[in-house]
């Protein structure tokens, strides 16, 4: 699959690598440029996750935490960095932990589709499949954008593949 066909990961210049599922920035002036413009510091934990900047990642999301502790996104990419630090458990209780209080909202599938980056992440690709699917059928279901829709068909099929091979 060429870098065009990636699917977006939600902030201008990043996308979603479909081999690994975790997001990259693959654009960096126009990921710059967004940064920029953006005073949303949840904006900026993502993009240093993409970069690969853990433990900065997890430095600002903390700090950003403290001045919002309700944010649902900031709570999820609290579970992203504990997925990068390879804290499964803890990453899966946080997001399992969300789902009550975004149920039957846009956020749900969304929760879904991190749910299945944790379990993908930890090999459980059969687990990584229910969650990608659920989030799909969810996405379908709300008439979501296409590019979030795109996202979880390709992380489901390659959850599907994976788990196929063990």
């Amino acid at each position: 699959m060429s870098l065009k066909d990636w699917p977006s990961a939600g902030f201008p210049g990043t996308a979603v690598n479909p081999e690994t599922l975790l997001p990259e920035v693959v654009d960096d002036e126009t990921c710059a440029q967004a940064l920029e413009l953006s005073h949303d510091a949840a904006d900026h934990v993502f993009v240093l996750l993409a970069r690969g900047l853990t433990a900065e990642a997890a430095e600002m999301a903390a700090d950003a935490r403290v001045a919002d502790p309700q944010s649902i996104r900031l709570q999820v990419l609290d579970a992203e960095v504990l997925r990068a630090t390879k804290h499964f458990d803890r990453a899966e209780r946080v997001l399992k932990a969300l789902i009550p209080a975004v149920a039957d909202s846009s956020l749900e599938a969304w929760i879904h589709q991190q749910l299945g980056k944790v379990y993908f992440s930890n090999g459980n690709f059969d687990a990584a499949a229910r969650s990608f699917a659920t989030a799909l059928e969810q996405r379908v279901a709300a008439g979501a954008d296409a590019s979030a829709i795109y996202s979880s068909t390709v992380s489901l099929q390659r959850a599907l593949d994976l788990a196929e091979r063990q």
